[in-house]
């Protein structure tokens, strides 16, 4: 199935920030998990449940199960690639406060912008590389290299950057090719795949209360994920990235109210500059627009 991409940036926008909100509170169960489960095991429990609850809800649609689709080899990629995100910021949030992990994360929209620009032959100016390095410097700030303040599994993080910038850049190009629904069931195949080689080894028995909170964190992925890629059907990649940056108050947020975490001040700063480089991108796409107009 074929399917064209809409340029609706308005309603892309609003897809993305919903999607953005849900990712922080599954980061937040994913944090509460790991406190007394093995990183491995919660991020089967997250792909699992996903799975799950995506499956139930194509089968109440009349949808066939698996659906297919035109792109097998990219699913599979855009899968692991998730499943690689999820480790490595999962590792990361065992010694790192939630909202610095969602700072240092902001870099993944500035690597979009450089792979949109390769892999999907999106025009980047002269606008989005100055937004791009003034991000990377704002990153620079908040890791401190050499001053030893930071937990060195932060770089983690920039691990998880890079391999969700692919990912977006992948769910941005699959739009082209398969509706959301097939997307978002695929996005959990491989994942789930190759997680449950792994998790016996490691495994530990949850709790109800821990069930409870994996089976959420699955729900929250699911719907996260679903919300995305209708964004990335009705907005180009690049004009979806600077809108990232409300993770950041949502983050703080959470870190606060759920586990007493408060960035300090430089890493609030090095996420003002980080975030100063995409919302000068959005301020030079929107003026452009508006002169084309």
């Amino acid at each position: 199935m074929t399917v064209k991409p809409a340029d609706r940036p308005v309603l892309g926008i609003a897809l993305m920030l919903g999607a953005l909100f849900l990712f922080v509170l599954m980061d937040s169960a994913i944090k509460a998990s790991v406190q007394s489960l093995p990183v491995l095991q919660v991020l089967w429990a997250r792909f699992l449940f996903h799975m799950l609850i995506v499956s139930a809800a194509l089968r109440l649609m009349g949808r066939r199960l698996p659906p297919r689709t035109g792109a097998a080899r990219l699913q599979v990629v855009r899968s692991l690639c998730l499943a690689a995100a999820n480790l490595f910021f999962t590792a990361a949030l065992v010694h790192v406060p939630l909202a610095e992990c969602v700072a240092i994360g902001f870099v993944s929209p500035l690597i979009v912008t450089l792979l949109a620009a390769r892999m999907l032959k999106e025009r980047v100016g002269w606008q989005r590389w100055t937004g791009i390095l003034v991000g990377f410097a704002g990153v620079l700030i908040i890791l401190r290299p050499g001053a030893g303040v930071t937990h060195p599994a932060a770089l983690f993080v920039l691990v998880t950057a890079a391999v969700f910038a692919v990912y977006s850049v992948l769910t941005r190009r699959l739009a082209g090719i398969d509706d959301a629904f097939t997307t978002i069931f695929h996005t959990g195949v491989a994942a789930t795949g190759v997680t449950s080689l792994v998790v016996p080894f490691v495994w530990v028995w949850p709790s109800a209360g821990g069930w409870a909170l994996l089976a959420l964190l699955g729900m929250l992925g699911g719907v996260g994920h679903f919300l995305l890629i209708l964004a990335y059907q009705r907005a180009q990649a690049s004009v979806l990235a600077p809108f990232a940056y409300t993770q950041m108050v949502w983050a703080t947020l959470a870190g606060f109210l759920l586990f007493g975490e408060l960035p300090d001040a430089v890493a609030v700063a090095g996420a003002v500059v980080v975030a100063a480089g995409g919302l000068f991108v959005l301020w030079a796409e929107t003026r452009g627009a508006a002169k084309q107009a």
